[in-house]
């Protein structure tokens, strides 16, 4: 079939074609944004699960709901190098303009500018690794200065502690919004890969803002641990937000996912071939994409058939191997892609279970968590010397830990990965 006319997309972030199983998803927001619309208290959102299950896709799309509503947005993506003042900063610059246009008094934007300015300039108080950044650095920081053509004031939202100075902001920004009957949402991907100070800034932000019934909400998304994450920086974050977990399609939607797009451009999928690409995508929408894709490449005509999946299943395994499995795997050092394998040999152990395969899925779908004192068993070391490795790789985004004593893999599908590769 044509090349040209493939209408899949593995892409990361990338919007597929058809967002399928999100409905629900799509549907709690609506009635988060109407509600808050009509002074009504709501919590903001928390999105979590494994890469490659569309996360950063789900993000765009509730951004793009609010602005259908007319809400003021900012979108940033955390870094674990880098605090969340500028980005926030950039953030809500982007959401005041959206509303200013729509505002009767220009003076109030301008008053809001100028706290936005002196927020976004004000240097956090020196702490461990300030000096490690160099003197080249600080000269950039210095230099720095955001887009704002309005004078930075004083008094609010600078104080340098970025706790206080996130609920000054936010409430102003609120504030803002309320004036033309609206709101602000900010959006952070990657939220797990903030600063313990900045989590418990945003968290204390988020609890005045909830107290208040104030027009603002962040929308965030993270990896599985993301909840705990949260609750290390404040333990009333578990009542503060309210968390969906994101996971893999199930049948239907992963059906949908690829036979929507395929019929806009008259084609068709035999039912032995939608079994075929269930059993090897399991449902995750990043390898529904890439499978569907690569099939439609070889498959010669309409209807496509289990023959075409099988064909092309080599060839998506091969991309896959080296985009999504093997520039992850070559980030790791030598000590970490060692603690990897470990896991990957413990994970599927005789009656381990996978805690996604409920509904029936292939059992492989995704490693089962694994116990740290197990995996120093296996490898004949001390738990305590393999914690560096184990902690590099949280921080490197390639496991994560659950619960107390687990670690498992963030990407599905890597343990598998792990086991066919020569040690």
């Amino acid at each position: 079939m044509d090349p040209v006319r493939n209408p899949y997309a593995p892409g990361a972030g990338q919007r597929p074609p058809e967002l399928a199983g999100r409905g629900r998803e799509l549907e709690v927001f609506d009635i988060v944004l109407e509600r808050i619309a009509r002074g009504r208290p709501e919590r903001s959102l928390m999105l979590t699960g494994l890469r490659g299950v569309g996360k950063t896709v789900l993000l765009n799309t509730l951004r793009s709901q609010a602005i259908n509503r007319l809400w003021g947005t900012g979108k940033i993506e955390a870094r674990p190098d880098q605090s969340i003042r500028r980005p926030v900063a950039a953030a809500l610059h982007m959401a005041i303009r959206e509303l200013a246009p729509r505002h009767r008094a220009p003076d109030r934007i301008d008053a809001f500018l100028g706290v936005l300015k002196a927020f976004a300039l004000r240097s956090a108080p020196a702490g461990p690794g300030t000096a490690a950044r160099g003197a080249a650095g600080s000269r950039l920081r210095d230099r720095w200065q955001p887009g704002i053509d309005v004078p930075a004031t004083s008094g609010r939202a600078d104080s340098g502690d970025i706790e206080i100075d996130l609920v000054e902001l936010f409430t102003d920004a609120a504030d803002v919004a309320a004036d033309v009957g609206t709101g602000v949402a900010v959006f952070i991907d990657e939220m797990q890969d903030l600063g313990p100070e900045d989590v418990s800034g945003l968290c204390a932000a988020c609890h005045e803002l909830s107290q208040l019934g104030a027009p603002l909400i962040v929308v965030g998304a993270g990896l599985p641990h993301l909840p705990a994450v949260l609750s290390a920086a404040k333990s009333y974050s578990e009542r503060l937000f309210r968390y969906q977990r994101i996971d893999r399609l199930d049948r239907i939607a992963a059906d949908q996912a690829l036979c929507a797009p395929a019929a806009r451009e008259e084609v068709e999928y035999e039912q032995k071939a939608l079994d075929l690409l269930y059993e090897k995508s399991g449902g995750y929408p990043y390898f529904v994409q890439a499978y569907g894709k690569a099939t439609w490449d070889h498959a010669p005509r309409t209807p496509v058939t289990a023959a075409d999946v099988r064909v092309a299943a080599p060839e998506a395994e091969a991309e896959l191997a080296v985009g999504f499995f093997g520039s992850r795997f070559e980030r790791a050092t030598p000590a970490e892609r060692e603690y990897m394998r470990a896991m990957a040999g413990l994970s599927l152990v005789e009656g381990a279970t996978p805690p996604d395969v409920a509904d029936g899925g292939p059992r492989d779908d995704m490693d089962a968590a694994v116990s740290t004192a197990e995996i120093a068993r296996s490898l004949g070391r001390k738990p305590a010397s393999l914690s560096p490795a184990r902690d590099a790789l949280i921080k490197k985004g390639l496991i994560y830990s659950g619960e107390r004593g687990t670690v498992a893999f963030t990407v599905p599908h890597f343990g598998r990965y792990l086991r066919t590769q020569p040690a």
